[in-house]
């Protein structure tokens, strides 16, 4: 079996820089969790919340899955949401997905992936949403591109008909959804200009 020693000495350097730099940092982390935002991205390696938006360990509470897909039915994504609006007061939820996206691509090609084709079949049900459009672009490029953002999208609406979510809202609690994408190639953040501040 190969040793992931290297792993170990690499957050060996890493502790060790973070503790010169900002001495103590460590051990205020350990004794409070107070972060502003839930981010719900997509479990691609190339897609680091914090690293992204350069936010250091304690201030992003993170859930991420295949394809960035919030279900009704997900007890995991749910209980996050749940904890981050009700425990934690976060302000802000950011759904985040990124051109580019396997799980995107994966259920668009239409072949038999395994037990991922069941999870991939809530991404077909954004392409049924928006056949028309997504049929008119003839560049399959492009037409993959729009369904990412389409599903992120439709992920941002399925966070703001969450009961955590609508909770919070008639509590007047101050709490807003955002609908982003993510550029693997220049590592810059697009705002599908979808946030949501309440129920409309």
């Amino acid at each position: 079996m190969k040793s992931l020693q290297h792993i170990f000495e690499k957050n060996r350097v890493w502790a060790e820089k973070v503790e010169a730099e900002q001495p103590g940092f460590f051990e205020q982390l350990s004794k409070q969790q107070n972060p502003e935002y839930l981010w719900i991205g997509c479990a691609d390696s190339r897609v680091p919340a914090n690293e992204i938006i350069d936010l250091p360990p304690g201030e992003v509470f993170v859930h991420r899955n295949i394809a960035n897909v919030v279900i009704h039915t997900d007890l995991n994504c749910l209980s996050v949401i749940q904890y981050a609006v009700e425990v934690l007061k976060v302000k802000h939820i950011i759904v985040c997905g990124h051109y580019g996206c396997g799980g995107v691509a994966a259920s668009m090609d239409n072949k038999e992936h395994g037990l991922i084709d069941n999870w991939l079949r809530h991404i077909q049900d954004v392409y049924r949403l928006y056949a028309a459009e997504l049929d008119a672009i003839t560049d399959l490029a492009a037409r993959k591109d729009r369904l990412c953002e389409l599903n992120v999208i439709e992920q941002v609406a399925n966070v703001c008909s969450t009961t955590m979510v609508r909770k919070a809202w008639r509590k007047g609690q101050p709490l807003h959804v955002h609908g982003w994408i993510y550029h693997l190639e220049d590592g810059l953040l697009n705002d599908l200009g979808v946030t949501a501040t309440g129920m409309d």
